[in-house]
């Protein structure tokens, strides 16, 4: 996740290799980011502030190339637990809605059958993609202003579908990944997505933030 400057090379320069041992330190410092994030979010109100502080650290990362110091994240993680607990339960509560829907169409309770129950799914995709944005954009603002972030993310919508189709796939085969793997791993997968995220999400250029 090192950032590469393009100052200076030419068109001829080929990307420096990255040794095995910085692949896996990367690697480490993610599924150790991922437990922190899953343990921090157990009490639920709190689930908002952890991924905020999570993309905020990635956010440092891909953009300095280093993460930031422990202090930092938990002064992060500590100024986003008021204004992220009325997230942490719109979350929920959004989340709890679609998997009550999916599950009385699955089971023939409602009617539409599979086309109607295909149209839900894809809804969920598209709020999926759209709840990923404002979680890198929440990052980008150094883990805090959850509604400026909001209407960024809308913005990017608007602007690239590409990109929030993209972000979307992520949080879907996350979901998928989250169900076939063990429970023990899901911790671990959490700071892979954030990664992910973050890096489809710079392939797009969103709107300007100031200082974290």
């Amino acid at each position: 996740m090192r950032p590469h400057p393009d100052a200076g090379s030419g068109p001829d320069d080929a990307p420096a290799r990255r040794d095995w041992r910085e692949v896996l330190t990367d690697a480490t410092d993610l599924a150790v980011l991922g437990i922190a994030l899953t343990l921090a979010a157990l009490p639920v109100v709190t689930a908002a502030a952890s991924v905020a502080a999570a993309s905020a650290a990635v956010h440092d990362r891909y953009s300095t190339g280093s993460w930031p110091p422990a202090r930092q994240n938990l002064t992060r993680y500590g100024r986003a637990l008021l204004p992220g607990a009325g997230v942490s339960l719109l979350a929920v509560a959004a989340l709890w809605l679609l998997a009550v829907d999916v599950a009385a169409l699955a089971g023939g309770r409602v009617p539409g059958g599979a086309p109607l129950l295909l149209v839900t799914v894809g809804v969920a995709a598209a709020l999926a993609g759209y709840a990923a944005l404002v979680v890198v954009e929440v990052g980008r603002r150094g883990g805090r202003g959850w509604r400026a972030a909001a209407r960024a993310a809308a913005d990017a919508c608007r602007a690239r579908p590409g990109t929030w189709a993209a972000v979307g796939g992520v949080g879907v085969v996350a979901a998928l990944l989250a169900v076939m793997v063990t429970p023990v791993a899901v911790p671990i997968l959490a700071g892979y997505v954030v990664a992910a995220l973050h890096a489809v999400a710079r392939r797009t250029v969103l709107s300007p933030v100031g200082q974290s």
